[in-house]
């Protein structure tokens, strides 16, 4: 069974969820991504033992910065789920896209636009 997921996803594999830094949030936000969702091993379950700990903190970090600077907390989430659980994975999947959807698409897009806008007029 294979399982059809958005297909405006990009999925980036990690060995763990704990190898995912705010900067990586931040950096997807700046190169053009509309929203982020890391997915990891369930609490308690982590095969690294507190990756995925260390991760919601990161998220949670990034997701206060982002409302900070005028992008929006909300467009980043994690989620905590088992191997097994595709079909979960790709309701995410869709719930983060409808999400994405209702806010529009990321500021920085506009903000870079017009920026370009003013140097080609220059």
């Amino acid at each position: 069974m294979r399982l059809q997921y958005p297909t405006n996803i990009n999925i980036i594999r990690v060995p763990c969820t704990g190898k995912v830094d705010i900067i990586h949030i931040l950096r997807a936000f700046e190169k053009g991504a509309d929203g982020v969702y890391a997915v990891g091993c369930l609490e308690g379950d982590c095969h690294f033992n507190t990756g995925n700990l260390r991760a919601r903190k990161r998220v949670e970090q990034a997701a206060k910065i982002l409302d900070t600077i005028g992008i929006g907390g909300q467009r980043v989430q994690m989620r905590n789920l088992s191997s097994g659980e595709g079909p979960l994975f790709v309701e995410y999947a869709k719930e983060m896209v409808e999400l994405i959807r209702e806010l529009g698409p990321n500021p920085l897009k506009k903000a870079k636009a017009e920026i370009k806008k003013r140097e080609n007029a220059a």
